[in-house]
């Protein structure tokens, strides 16, 4: 792979070289590589097809993840999450001790310990760590997905940017069938505070009107996310389109 230099910038194909336009620029990549029937029936390469099915089944746990959490992540994630949630991934199925190569899955393994303390903590805007930007404790009770933060002053205790007026902190419970592809999740309350000295205790539980739980049989994912705000006459106006916003696994049952 080269990246392309100088004014003039190519896309397509000039015999041999392709060139392309990605989030990291301008790039160039000489045609190459083996018959795809052949890696398919060949048994030179029964690693490489071990290896794209397990990549494969990793990626679709990724997106299973993403389409769980979408109607959080749409106001909070960054332009790699897809691609660090498939590299998560592919760590979580390595801990499938009990399926033979090429058949690890994520479903398998996530009901390790080490596994769910990999994914746990996972933010999905790297540009906004949860960690760097809510400084005060929080404690989740699992029994019922209620998130609690109590005496937070969001002058002092959130790390906000430059313009914004307020904050809104939501959190969500999501049940997740990574075997099987699929999921729910139950959105909290979500409490939308000026930036000011006052003391408020943050309670974030499931909505009125549905269970506390879920009913997916799988694995639960805890999830809080702040989001900024700047109020101009009376409306309030999201910052930047979410790039301040954070997202983040903050416990996994």
């Amino acid at each position: 792979m080269a990246r392309q230099k100088g004014i003039i910038k190519l896309k397509g194909t000039i015999g041999d070289v392709s060139f392309y336009k990605t989030q990291d620029g301008d790039l160039a990549r000489a045609k190459g590589g083996v018959d795809a029937s052949r890696i398919a029936s060949d048994p030179a390469f029964v690693r490489t097809r071990e290896n794209n099915t397990e990549f494969g089944s990793s990626a679709n746990s990724g997106k299973t993840l993403r389409d769980a959490v979408r109607p959080l992540m749409m106001r909070a994630s960054d332009n790699r999450v897809v691609s660090r949630l498939t590299k998560l991934m592919t760590g979580i199925k390595n801990m499938d001790t009990a399926s033979a190569r090429g058949e690890r899955t994520v479903g398998l393994a996530i009901a390790t310990p080490a596994a769910k303390a990999l994914i746990k903590g996972f933010n999905f805007n790297i540009k906004a760590v949860l960690g760097a930007v809510l400084f005060k404790p929080y404690q989740v009770t699992p029994a019922t997905g209620e998130i609690r933060i109590n005496n937070l002053i969001p002058l002092n205790d959130i790390a906000y940017p430059t313009g914004a007026t307020h904050v809104t902190i939501r959190g969500g419970l999501a049940k997740i069938d990574f075997a099987n592809g699929t999921y729910n999740l139950q959105l909290s309350n979500e409490e939308n505070l000026p930036i000011d000295a006052a003391v408020n205790n943050v309670v974030l539980t499931p909505a009125p009107g549905s269970p506390g739980v879920p009913s997916v049989v799988g694995t639960d994912l805890y999830l809080l996310q702040v989001e900024f705000y700047q109020e101009v006459n009376g409306v309030q106006y999201a910052m930047k389109n979410g790039a301040y916003n954070a997202l983040a696994i903050v416990e996994v049952q």
